[in-house]
């Protein structure tokens, strides 16, 4: 399952040499992970009602090419790891000729809000689990 997500770059985005400043990529990645969230049938917000965050762990990009304002890209989200406690998410950002701009991803705990700690999944938001779960089996059946 792959999300996709349109953006259009907007001048805000753009640095003195016109081109989207690198940080905004990580900003799309998180605008891409909550739609492939939501196209699951989740919402962040419902997890931090029932007491949970769910931090970074690290993120990655490469940067292959530059986009620019007046320009539109898309976000390609899928979920490429799940163990139970972490998810790692692989984003593809392309222009609107379909060309690679940039590739990257990150990685996700869920943690409780009173210890910071991480938490199975599979225990405390079972929904989530069987969601990833679902997600992780399809695409090794791709």
């Amino acid at each position: 399952m792959v999300s996709e997500t349109e953006i259009e770059v907007r001048y805000a985005e753009t640095d003195q040499m016109g081109v989207v400043y690198h940080a905004n990529y990580l900003i799309w990645f998180e605008i891409g992970r909550t739609k492939l969230v939501e196209d699951l049938g989740l919402r962040y917000v419902d997890m931090e009602d029932d007491g949970y965050f769910c931090p970074v762990l690290d993120v990655h990009a490469q940067y292959k090419r530059p986009l620019k304002y007046g320009e539109n890209a898309l976000v390609k989200t899928r979920v490429i790891e799940y163990n139970g406690v972490k998810v790692v998410y692989g984003y593809e950002i392309v222009d609107e000729h379909g060309a690679l701009c940039v590739a990257g991803t990150s990685s996700h705990v869920v943690v409780s809000k009173e210890t910071f700690q991480p938490v199975a999944m599979r225990k405390v938001l079972p929904n989530w689990h069987t969601a990833y779960e679902r997600v992780v089996r399809s695409t090794m059946h791709e």
